[in-house]
C-alpha cells in the first residue's frame, strides 16, 4: 500500500472532464467522462491516481480520508475572463439600463468603463488588493479554483500598473490559480483625443511596466502565461489597432486574447485567429461564416451569457452553433461592475443551459478542460487527470447536473486545492 496525502472515495459521479489534456470539441462536449463510485489519490498537489474506489483503496492509503458518501465530484471551476479588480460601483448606471439607456450610450456619455477608471485611480494598491481578495474569497465559495483578471480600469502609466500589481499580489497570496491580463486597451482615456495616440502611447508606458512586474514576480516559473487583450467594438479599437497591438505583443513573447463582436461585427474574427490569439471573447454578434473560421481553429471562443443576461438582452450569441461547428467553446462570467456584476460560474451555467441550449455537460466542459485552454492551462486544470492539480469540489448532490439546474443557491459543499481542504460550507 502506497501512502499519500489525502484519498477522496465513494463519490457517486467523479466527473473528470477527461480528454487527455485537450480542449473537447463537437460530440465530446456531451461527455463529462464520469466514474461510478469513484476515487481519487492526491500527492505532493496533484492527482496520483484516479479510479473507483475498489481500486483506489486497494493500492493506496491516507491519513487524511474525504469519504464524498454518494456526491458528485467535479474539477474546480475555470472562470477564463473576468475584471475582478477594480474600486467602486456602477449602480446608478444599473438604475439607467433599466430606465432605457443602452450600455453605449451610458460610455458615451462619460460613465461606464470611465467611471470605474476614475474610481480605480483614487484607490490605493492596497485598496484593490483587499477589494480583489473579497470578491475572489466569493468566487472560491462558489467553485471557482482558477480564474483569469484583467487590468483595464487604469487606462494610464501609473494606474494599469497599479491594477497589475494588485493582480500579481493576488496571484502570489491567494490559494486560487491567478492568471493576468493587461487590458490597457480597453477604452479612450479621457485626457486622449485620438485612440492610435494612446495606443502607441502604451508601447513603452504601461505595457511594457507591466511586462517587467510579471517577469519579476515568479509566474512564469510556475508556467502561469500573461496575456494582452484589447476591446475591439465599433468606437472603440478598430480591427487594425488589434492587430498592432498584437504583432507587439507577440514580438514580447505575451499570448493574445481580444474582446470581439460584443455590439457590432467587424470582422475582427478571422484576422485574431489568423495572428494565433488564444481566444477571442463575447462573439454575441459573430456571423455563422466567421464562427466556422473559429471552428476550424485552435482559438477558443468564450462566450459571457451573464452580459446579455445583465443588460436584458434577449440576444446570446450562438454556442450552440460554435459546438456543432466542431469549436471550442468556453463559458465564463466577465465578472466586473457595469455589464456582468455576478461571480458565479453555476449562474453562468444555468444561463447557457436555457438560452443557448446548452446541455449541463457542455456547459461543464466549457467551463472547466475549455476554459483553461483559453488560459494555457489545460496541462495544469481543468480535468481530473493523472498529473494535473488536485483541484476538485464536492457538491451537495448525487447529480452534476444539478449545479446548471437549480440556480440561485451554491450547491458546492467542498472545495479541495492542490489536495488540502480550503472551505466546508459545513
Amino acid at each position: 500500500m502506497q501512502n499519500v496525502d489525502l484519498l477522496l472515495i465513494n463519490a457517486g459521479q467523479l466527473v473528470t472532464c477527461a480528454n487527455e489534456s485537450q480542449p473537447k470539441r463537437g460530440q465530446a462536449m456531451r461527455d463529462v467522462g464520469m466514474i461510478d463510485n469513484g476515487a481519487m489519490a492526491i500527492h505532493d498537489g496533484r492527482i496520483l491516481a484516479i479510479g473507483t474506489s475498489e481500486q483506489i483503496q486497494s493500492e493506496y492509503q491516507s491519513e487524511i480520508t474525504i469519504n464524498a458518501d454518494g456526491k458528485s465530484v467535479i474539477p474546480g471551476l475555470v472562470d477564463c475572463h473576468t475584471h475582478a479588480v477594480f474600486a467602486g460601483n456602477r449602480l446608478d448606471e444599473f438604475e439607467m439600463r433599466i430606465q432605457g439607456k443602452s450600455y453605449m450610450d451610458i460610455m458615451n456619455a462619460g460613465g461606464g468603463i470611465r467611471s470605474s477608471v476614475r474610481a480605480t485611480r483614487q484607490a490605493s494598491l492596497q485598496d484593490l488588493i483587499a477589494l480583489a481578495q473579497n470578491r475572489l474569497d466569493t468566487m472560491l465559495q462558489l467553485g471557482t479554483t482558477t480564474v483569469e483578471i484583467k487590468t483595464g480600469y487604469g487606462l494610464s502609466d501609473d494606474a494599469e500598473l497599479k491594477m497589475m500589481q494588485a493582480i500579481l499580489a493576488l496571484a502570489d497570496s491567494h490559494l486560487m490559480t491567478i492568471v493576468p491580463t493587461y487590458l490597457g486597451a480597453h477604452a479612450l482615456p479621457a485626457e486622449y483625443d485620438s485612440l492610435d495616440d494612446y495606443l502607441t502611447s502604451i508601447y513603452e508606458g504601461s505595457l511594457k511596466s507591466s511586462l517587467q512586474a510579471y517577469e519579476n514576480s515568479g509566474l512564469a516559473s510556475k508556467n502561469i502565461p500573461m496575456f494582452v487583450d484589447i476591446f475591439v467594438e465599433e468606437n472603440v479599437f478598430t480591427v487594425q489597432q488589434m492587430r498592432q497591438l498584437f504583432e507587439i505583443a507577440q514580438e514580447r513573447g505575451l499570448h493574445l486574447k481580444a474582446h470581439v463582436d460584443e455590439f457590432v461585427n467587424l470582422g475582427a474574427v478571422p484576422v485574431a485567429v489568423d495572428m494565433g490569439a488564444v481566444s477571442l471573447d463575447h462573439l454575441d454578434v459573430t456571423p455563422e461564416q466567421e464562427l466556422d473560421y473559429l471552428a476550424h481553429s485552435d482559438t477558443v471562443g468564450v462566450m459571457l451569457p451573464a452580459v446579455n443576461f445583465n443588460l436584458g438582452s434577449s440576444h446570446f450569441g450562438n454556442a450552440r452553433y460554435l459546438i456543432d461547428a466542431n469549436g471550442i467553446l468556453a463559458l465564463s462570467t466577465d465578472y466586473n461592475p457595469g455589464s456582468a456584476p455576478t461571480m458565479s460560474l453555476p449562474m453562468v451555467m444555468a444561463i447557457a443551459c436555457r438560452y443557448q441550449k446548452l446541455l449541463p455537460s457542455e456547459a461543464l466542459n466549457a467551463c472547466t478542460i475549455n476554459a483553461a485552454t483559453a488560459l494555457k492551462l489545460e496541462a495544469q486544470v481543468g480535468s481530473l487527470e493523472v498529473g494535473k492539480q488536485g483541484d476538485f469540489l464536492i457538491l451537495n448532490t448525487d447529480d452534476y447536473r444539478a449545479l446548471a439546474y437549480e440556480f440561485g443557491n451554491n450547491l458546492v459543499e467542498q472545495i479541495i486545492i492542490k489536495g488540502d481542504i480550503l472551505w466546508s460550507a459545513s
